[in-house]
Protein backbone atom coordinates (compact mmCIF):
# COMPACT_ATOMS: atom_id res chain seq x y z
CA UNK A 1 0.00 0.00 0.00
CA UNK A 2 3.28 2.01 0.22
CA UNK A 3 3.83 1.92 -3.01
CA UNK A 4 0.38 2.53 -3.90
CA UNK A 5 0.26 6.19 -1.97
CA UNK A 6 3.12 7.45 -3.14
CA UNK A 7 1.72 6.82 -7.01
CA UNK A 8 -1.48 8.19 -5.76
CA UNK A 9 0.22 11.35 -3.87
CA UNK A 10 2.79 12.16 -6.59
CA UNK A 11 -0.21 11.48 -9.21
CA UNK A 12 -1.68 14.93 -7.52
CA UNK A 13 1.75 16.62 -7.50
CA UNK A 14 5.31 17.02 -7.36
CA UNK A 15 6.77 16.90 -3.71
CA UNK A 16 9.84 16.39 -1.31
CA UNK A 17 10.08 13.04 -0.12
CA UNK A 18 10.05 14.86 3.70
CA UNK A 19 6.42 16.33 2.62
CA UNK A 20 5.32 13.05 0.85
CA UNK A 21 5.46 10.82 3.93
CA UNK A 22 3.74 13.53 5.65
CA UNK A 23 0.90 13.23 3.70
CA UNK A 24 1.80 9.26 3.82
CA UNK A 25 1.37 9.24 7.59
CA UNK A 26 -1.60 11.59 7.72
CA UNK A 27 -3.69 8.86 5.40
CA UNK A 28 -2.49 6.00 7.64
CA UNK A 29 -0.17 7.23 10.62
CA UNK A 30 -2.11 5.68 13.67
CA UNK A 31 -2.46 2.55 12.09
CA UNK A 32 0.67 2.38 10.45
CA UNK A 33 3.43 5.01 10.20
CA UNK A 34 5.69 5.64 7.45
CA UNK A 35 9.40 5.68 8.73
CA UNK A 36 12.44 6.52 6.38
CA UNK A 37 13.21 2.82 6.29
CA UNK A 38 10.52 1.92 4.87
CA UNK A 39 9.63 4.85 2.15
CA UNK A 40 13.17 5.33 1.07
CA UNK A 41 13.74 1.42 -0.32
CA UNK A 42 10.27 2.20 -2.05
CA UNK A 43 11.12 5.39 -3.37
CA UNK A 44 14.11 3.21 -5.18
CA UNK A 45 11.79 0.52 -6.48
CA UNK A 46 9.47 2.79 -7.98
CA UNK A 47 12.50 5.08 -9.54
CA UNK A 48 14.31 1.62 -10.94
CA UNK A 49 10.46 0.52 -12.43
CA UNK A 50 10.32 3.90 -14.27
CA UNK A 51 7.21 4.95 -12.39
CA UNK A 52 8.67 7.87 -10.43
CA UNK A 53 11.15 10.92 -11.42
CA UNK A 54 13.84 12.67 -8.85
CA UNK A 55 15.50 16.16 -9.85
CA UNK A 56 16.94 19.11 -8.01
CA UNK A 57 14.24 21.49 -6.32
CA UNK A 58 13.74 24.32 -8.44
CA UNK A 59 14.02 26.71 -5.38
CA UNK A 60 17.51 25.51 -4.89
CA UNK A 61 19.35 23.66 -2.05
CA UNK A 62 20.04 20.22 -1.85
CA UNK A 63 16.30 18.59 -1.46
CA UNK A 64 15.13 16.45 -4.14
CA UNK A 65 11.53 16.94 -5.81
CA UNK A 66 10.11 13.52 -6.77
CA UNK A 67 7.72 13.62 -9.79
CA UNK A 68 5.64 10.88 -11.62
CA UNK A 69 6.58 9.52 -14.93
CA UNK A 70 3.89 8.89 -17.77
CA UNK A 71 4.60 5.61 -16.94
CA UNK A 72 4.05 6.20 -13.40
CA UNK A 73 0.85 7.78 -14.22
CA UNK A 74 -0.40 4.50 -16.14
CA UNK A 75 0.56 2.19 -13.60
CA UNK A 76 -1.20 4.42 -10.71
CA UNK A 77 -4.88 3.86 -13.26
CA UNK A 78 -4.16 0.36 -14.00
CA UNK A 79 -3.21 -0.15 -10.23
CA UNK A 80 -6.98 1.71 -9.50
CA UNK A 81 -8.56 -0.12 -12.17
CA UNK A 82 -7.52 -3.36 -10.78
CA UNK A 83 -6.50 -3.61 -7.61
CA UNK A 84 -5.33 -6.66 -5.87
CA UNK A 85 -7.77 -8.83 -3.74
CA UNK A 86 -6.10 -7.83 -0.42
CA UNK A 87 -6.92 -4.39 -1.80
CA UNK A 88 -10.70 -4.84 -2.10
CA UNK A 89 -10.61 -7.39 1.43
CA UNK A 90 -8.26 -5.97 3.98
CA UNK A 91 -9.97 -2.72 5.35
CA UNK A 92 -7.18 -0.43 5.49
CA UNK A 93 -5.78 -1.28 2.45
CA UNK A 94 -9.38 -0.72 0.57
CA UNK A 95 -9.73 3.02 2.61
CA UNK A 96 -6.20 3.60 0.86
CA UNK A 97 -7.48 2.60 -2.44
CA UNK A 98 -10.56 4.88 -1.99
CA UNK A 99 -8.14 7.86 -1.11
CA UNK A 100 -6.97 7.61 -4.50
CA UNK A 101 -9.64 6.47 -6.79
CA UNK A 102 -11.13 9.63 -7.39
CA UNK A 103 -8.15 10.02 -10.06
CA UNK A 104 -9.56 7.08 -12.23
CA UNK A 105 -11.37 8.89 -14.81
CA UNK A 106 -13.96 6.11 -16.01
CA UNK A 107 -17.01 6.11 -13.30
CA UNK A 108 -17.75 2.31 -14.55
CA UNK A 109 -14.04 1.43 -13.44
CA UNK A 110 -15.11 3.22 -10.31
CA UNK A 111 -18.07 1.45 -9.79
CA UNK A 112 -16.71 -2.26 -10.45
CA UNK A 113 -13.97 -1.23 -7.80
CA UNK A 114 -16.84 -0.63 -5.39
CA UNK A 115 -19.11 -3.81 -6.41
CA UNK A 116 -15.72 -5.87 -5.97
CA UNK A 117 -15.76 -5.06 -2.62
CA UNK A 118 -19.56 -5.22 -2.03
CA UNK A 119 -19.44 -8.45 -3.19
CA UNK A 120 -16.55 -9.24 -1.10
CA UNK A 121 -19.16 -8.57 1.73
CA UNK A 122 -21.26 -11.33 0.59
CA UNK A 123 -18.50 -14.09 1.65
CA UNK A 124 -19.14 -15.04 5.07
CA UNK A 125 -16.67 -13.86 7.40
CA UNK A 126 -15.38 -13.97 11.50
CA UNK A 127 -12.63 -13.20 13.43
CA UNK A 128 -13.68 -16.40 14.92
CA UNK A 129 -14.41 -19.67 13.41
CA UNK A 130 -16.15 -23.10 15.09
CA UNK A 131 -15.40 -25.96 12.85
CA UNK A 132 -14.91 -23.89 9.84
CA UNK A 133 -17.99 -22.30 10.15
CA UNK A 134 -17.65 -18.27 10.62
CA UNK A 135 -19.42 -17.43 14.54
CA UNK A 136 -21.27 -14.54 14.84
CA UNK A 137 -21.62 -11.75 17.73
CA UNK A 138 -24.54 -13.78 19.71
CA UNK A 139 -22.42 -16.52 19.92
CA UNK A 140 -19.92 -15.48 21.61
CA UNK A 141 -19.83 -15.33 25.82
CA UNK A 142 -16.34 -13.52 25.54
CA UNK A 143 -17.51 -10.21 25.93
CA UNK A 144 -14.77 -8.44 23.87
CA UNK A 145 -15.08 -10.52 21.19
CA UNK A 146 -18.40 -9.99 21.13
CA UNK A 147 -17.69 -6.49 21.04
CA UNK A 148 -15.28 -6.89 18.33
CA UNK A 149 -17.76 -8.63 16.07
CA UNK A 150 -20.66 -6.38 17.02
CA UNK A 151 -18.32 -3.76 16.08
CA UNK A 152 -17.50 -5.05 12.56
CA UNK A 153 -21.01 -5.98 11.66
CA UNK A 154 -22.12 -2.67 12.45
CA UNK A 155 -18.74 -1.39 10.14
CA UNK A 156 -20.10 -3.82 7.25
CA UNK A 157 -23.43 -2.53 7.25
CA UNK A 158 -22.49 0.75 6.79
CA UNK A 159 -19.94 0.18 4.09
CA UNK A 160 -22.28 -2.03 2.27
CA UNK A 161 -25.08 0.98 2.35
CA UNK A 162 -22.20 3.50 1.06
CA UNK A 163 -20.91 1.44 -1.31
CA UNK A 164 -24.57 0.81 -2.61
CA UNK A 165 -25.13 4.73 -2.90
CA UNK A 166 -22.18 5.43 -4.54
CA UNK A 167 -22.37 2.56 -7.17
CA UNK A 168 -25.86 3.78 -7.94
CA UNK A 169 -24.57 7.59 -8.77
CA UNK A 170 -21.62 6.38 -10.51
CA UNK A 171 -23.82 4.23 -12.93
CA UNK A 172 -26.46 7.12 -12.74
CA UNK A 173 -23.37 9.69 -13.93
CA UNK A 174 -22.08 7.25 -16.62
Amino acid sequence: MLELCVLGFLYERPMHAYELRARISGLSGHIRPVSDGALYPALDRLRKAGFVDKQADPGGGTRQMLSLTEEGRAELLRRLRDPAEVEVTDRNSFLTLLAFLGHLPDRADQARVLRRRLEFYDQPASYFYDQGRPMRAVEMTDRFRRGMLSMAAATKRADMEWLRTEIAALEADS
